[in-house]
């Protein structure tokens, strides 16, 4: 069995890492990389399944490395991750092209679910995100 390959873009390497435990059974980190400038080299070098990306990074933040790994033509899946609990930030996300919003505090509940739901190409926001409305 092929195990999805994923990039992972988060400015704190202790959340990189929490990640790579919790993912690294079932799927292949390709990279972990701390900035958004990074992530788009990264993502052009490696070409990911799917891309985790912090929305709160410096030098090119989430949602703008989303819309740019878009523009590229990338058919990369992408899920933010977030402590923005925020329906707002949420929506920015879809709108960059995110399939998934992962909260960080639920990270240990939501993330695997969030990979394998978007990876299936569906949507997925953790629980304790108020949208209003369905992301679309």
């Amino acid at each position: 069995m092929v195990r999805a390959r994923i990039l992972l873009a988060d400015d704190h390497q202790e959340m990189r890492d929490i990640v790579v435990r919790l993912l690294e059974k079932d799927f292949e980190i390709v990279q972990a990389v701390e900035d958004g400038f990074a992530f788009l080299d990264a993502a052009r070098k490696l070409n990911p399944d799917l891309c985790l990306i912090d929305i709160s990074m410096p030098i090119i933040n989430g949602i703008e490395a989303a819309n740019q790994l878009k523009e590229s033509g990338s058919p990369a899946k992408i899920i933010m991750l977030t402590i923005h609990e925020d329906g707002d930030f949420a929506r920015a996300a879809f709108k960059s092209g995110a399939s998934g919003y992962v909260v960080k505090s639920r990270m240990g509940t939501d993330l695997r679910l969030a990979v394998n739901e978007v990876l299936a190409g569906r949507t997925f926001v953790s629980s304790s995100v108020n949208l209003g409305t369905p992301p679309g």
